[in-house]
C-alpha cells in the first residue's frame, strides 16, 4: 500500500501523456454514466422492488385463499362417510318395506282371526 501511495505522489500532474481527446472522452463517458445511465439503473431497480413487493402481496393473498379453500372443502371426506351410511340405508329400508308387508299380511290376517304363527 505504501508503494501506490508513493507512486501516486510521485506523478507530475503536469504530465499528460495522452491526447486531450482521450481525456474529453473519458470526461463524456463519464458525465452520460452519472446523467443517464445511474438514474436509468435506478428507476428500473425501483419498478423491479415494487413488481416483488406486488407479487409478495398477492403470493400473501393467494396463501390465504388457500387456506381457506382447504378449509371449507375439508368436508368432503365427511359427505363421502354420508353417502357411504346412506347407500346403506337404502338396502336397509327396501328390507324394512319387505318385512313390513310381511308384518302387515300378519297383522291383517290376525285380525280377520286367522292363524298366529
Amino acid at each position: 500500500m505504501e508503494y501506490l501511495l508513493t507512486y501516486i505522489n510521485g506523478i507530475d500532474p503536469s504530465l499528460k501523456t495522452l491526447p486531450d481527446e482521450v481525456y474529453f472522452i473519458w470526461q463524456a463517458v463519464l458525465i452520460i454514466v452519472v446523467v443517464a445511465i445511474v438514474p436509468l439503473a435506478i428507476f428500473l431497480l425501483q419498478r423491479t422492488l415494487r413488481a416483488a413487493l406486488n407479487i409478495k402481496r398477492y403470493f400473501k393473498e393467494m396463501l390465504s385463499a388457500g387456506v381457506g379453500i382447504a378449509e371449507n372443502t375439508s368436508s368432503i371426506t365427511a359427505l363421502n362417510d354420508t353417502i357411504e351410511v346412506a347407500t346403506t340405508m337404502v338396502g336397509v329400508s327396501e328390507k324394512l318395506d319387505e318385512h313390513s308387508a310381511t308384518i302387515a299380511t300378519v297383522l291383517s290376517d290376525r285380525a280377520n282371526g286367522g292363524s298366529t304363527s
